[in-house]
């Protein structure tokens, strides 16, 4: 037994990923990560980074980790917050005055939009929970987020980067009133925009000096530079069944700075170096001697914001939506999916854990009462309900291997 675990059942993890999604065509490769009680429990990786180039998966791959960026984006504005210089219940206006012009979605079209006062205004908060109103063009549930498609909000080509996006959100509708409801939004990338005019740093400079460096987070960036791009993981879709190139890791999208630092999904970077965000969000804001937030805001971060102590399942509007995580028994803080009903979610596990993924079925969780951080890697971009069950099984595997318990 090595720190609370039976080694034997923890020794399961890369045979079943191996068997139930690699071997099927599901992913390309895994990688899995588990810290627990000051080490590493657990590492084990199975299959490729790349399928046509027959490259094995190795322990310095670097992946698109996508939405798993936004828990780092909201860990930079809760910095700010500790300074002083901004503070959740801020109307957004005070550092976006074009936002005081939106309105609520009523009907009509691209250019014809029928719109209704908000009931309450934007707050910072509201951006953090994803309470704000905004949305994602892929939701492709509402005629807003079908302009957002048209215009590629938030895409990393956006000529004029983040202030373009700002103006381009000016010009539409909110899907619902702020406080609302909760839906998988833009929303980080608005919060990267704010960390951005707040500091006087370009976002991404923000990030590497006072997250990434401090951190020693050495292989996480916007882009992959040319002498790491061996280690760069190709990204899979499948479609119809068969695992297909999305993005070729040597021709890749990742290959020079974006035009747009996406503060929601624009990150690469290492296993390794994931952990030691998890490690730091721990530690209550402290890693090897670095400290980036106190004890009482990484608190703060982890405990569930939506209003009333909801879940998701109750905030989330008509027609459903769209999420990194299992809705059930879940609430939100700030950038962090939360735990509150364990036997809701149907899977074992601690309340106050909390945890996020990435599109290309990448995630982490971390359990504070069980002073455990899993991080999981992988390339492809496959069915939500499948990602879901990918992290569902990845939890049940990790938590049943547990011979001894905190909680």
């Amino acid at each position: 037994m090595t720190a609370g675990f039976s080694i034997a059942k923890l020794d399961r993890i890369a045979p079943f990923m191996a068997a139930h999604y690699v071997e099927p065509g599901f992913i390309p490769g895994a990688m899995t990560l588990v810290w627990r009680r000051g080490a590493v429990a657990h590492f084990s990786m199975t299959g490729s980074i790349d399928l046509a180039r027959g490259t094995a998966m190795r322990e310095d791959a670097i992946f698109r980790i996508y939405s798993m960026t936004k828990p780092i984006t909201s860990v930079a504005l809760l910095m700010l917050v500790e300074e002083g210089k901004v503070a959740l219940d801020d109307p957004v206006t005070r550092f976006i005055p074009g936002f005081a012009d939106l309105g609520v979605y009523v009907d009509g079209g691209e250019g014809a939009f029928g719109t209704s006062q908000p009931s309450q205004p934007m707050r910072v908060m509201d951006l953090m929970r994803h309470t704000s109103g905004l949305t994602y063009g892929f939701m492709n549930r509402t005629p807003v987020d079908a302009v957002y498609r048209k215009l590629a909000i938030s895409d990393p080509g956006t000529q004029g980067g983040l202030p373009a996006m700002i103006a381009a959100l000016e010009k539409l509708p909110l899907e619902f009133s702020p406080g609302a409801a909760w839906n998988y939004s833009v929303s980080t990338d608005v919060i990267g925009y704010l960390v951005e005019i707040i500091s006087g740093q370009r976002f991404a400079d923000f990030v590497r000096s006072r997250i990434l460096t401090p951190l020693g987070m050495v292989d996480t960036d916007f882009f992959v530079p040319e002498d790491k791009r061996h280690r760069f993981a190709a990204c899979y879709a499948v479609r119809d069944g068969r695992m297909e190139l999305y993005d070729d890791s040597q021709k890749t999208m990742f290959g020079s700075p974006p035009r747009l630092e996406s503060g929601g999904g624009g990150l690469v970077g290492t296993a390794q170096d994931y952990l030691r965000f998890c490690r730091m969000l721990l530690g209550k804001g402290e890693l090897e001697g670095t400290r980036l937030l106190g004890p009482k805001t990484v608190a703060l971060m982890t405990m569930n914001h939506l209003p009333d102590g909801k879940f998701i399942t109750q905030m989330m509007p008509s027609g459903g939506a769209f999420s990194e995580t299992n809705y059930r028994g879940v609430g939100f803080g700030l950038g962090v999916s939360v735990t509150q009903d364990v036997a809701a979610t149907g899977i074992p596990g601690s309340v106050g854990e909390f945890a996020w993924g990435g599109m290309a079925s990448t995630a982490f969780f971390v359990d504070p009462k069980e002073d455990m951080a899993v991080v999981f890697m992988t390339q492809s971009l496959d069915t939500q309900d499948r990602r879901v069950r990918l992290r569902r099984d990845l939890r049940t595997l990790v938590y049943s291997a547990m011979t001894e318990s905190f909680a």
